[in-house]
């Protein structure tokens, strides 16, 4: 269940927007072991001069993970080549175009309704 935060430029229509976030979506599932129903994502459209990375042009998506800690550093690596895949086989992302952050957690570090940290009830 990683709380993601993904960054897009901006005018990108309905579509474009569900195969990002399908994408991200589903490298999480394949490659982390999160439960199908555990979708927690924030997307942003952001101009191009408020996203920039390293000066590189085109379409681009800067993302953030937050998770409970735990997940190997394989499982990690494994999610990164996959999620660039999908990005780039059903979007024409360029993979270089493609920045991935990860920030882990603890149990106590979440609470999903009611002001409770349901992990540790």
């Amino acid at each position: 269940m990683p709380f993601v935060t993904v960054n897009i430029l901006e005018g990108k229509g309905k579509e474009y927007i569900k195969k990002v976030s399908d994408s991200i979506n589903e490298a999480v599932i394949e490659t982390m072991a999160f439960p199908d129903d555990d979708r927690y994502q924030v997307i942003n459209q952001l101009s191009d001069d408020c996203l920039q990375y390293q000066g590189r042009e085109g379409d681009r998506v800067m993302m953030h993970l937050v998770m409970r800690s735990g997940r190997s550093n394989k499982a990690k690596q494994a999610f990164y080549a996959k999620v660039v895949e999908y990005l780039s086989n059903r979007i024409q992302i360029k993979p270089e175009n493609v920045f991935i952050t990860i920030t882990e957690n603890h149990d106590v570090d979440f609470s999903f309704k009611d002001g409770v940290a349901q992990f540790v009830v």
